[in-house]
């Protein structure tokens, strides 16, 4: 059981800026759907790093780029919390992946992650997860591949600032007791 063993923290990328998104809901749900000796925060907003432009990286790498990357290379696993837009990764989310992949050492180098997408339609975000997979297998991050958490029809199982339906609370929190098994599994 993930009880018994030493404590591990991860930390949420959220890839979407709206203030009522559903994934940030989610995202500020997780901290309380962790079982005990699991912690979770919060990376802080992707709105904070600049467009992606090799010339500002030339004269010096942004200070939130840095953080973001020292925050990840200190946690025990990241969960990736996303819409789906236009079949793919929000270009938030995209551009953050872009920045933090120019950092040295890299940040998600062996790194255990989960991702979560919640959608109005019917597939949750299956086509984000497939396109962020992608650019994470080149960045050497250890997806964690089942369960996968794709939480779709979701205007049922939230009200304007919460996740209420039960079965999708109990979900997540296998997916970060999974999450957590993989890290241990690095330890």
């Amino acid at each position: 059981m993930v009880q018994d063993k030493t404590p591990l923290h991860f930390v949420t990328l959220l890839g979407s800026l709206r203030a009522h998104s559903l994934n940030g809901i989610v995202a500020r749900t997780l901290p309380s759907l962790a079982p005990p000796g699991i912690t979770i925060t919060s990376l802080g907003s992707v709105g904070d790093l600049p467009h992606y432009n090799q010339d500002l990286e030339d004269q010096a790498m942004p200070p939130a780029v840095l953080a973001m990357a020292e925050a990840i290379r200190a946690a025990d696993g990241v969960i990736i919390v996303t819409p789906e837009y236009n079949y793919s990764v929000p270009g938030v989310l995209k551009n953050a992946i872009d920045w933090l992949s120019r950092v040295t050492p890299q940040p998600f180098a062996k790194k255990p992650l989960a991702i979560q997408t919640v959608s109005p339609g019917a597939i949750g975000g299956a086509r984000a997860q497939y396109h962020l997979r992608q650019s994470l297998i080149f960045l050497d991050a250890f997806v964690l591949n089942k369960p996968e958490a794709m939480i779709g029809q979701a205007i049922t199982k939230f009200t304007e600032t919460t996740l209420t339906d039960e079965n999708t609370k109990a979900f997540l929190t296998r997916q970060i007791t999974a999450l957590a098994e993989l890290a241990y599994s690095f330890k």
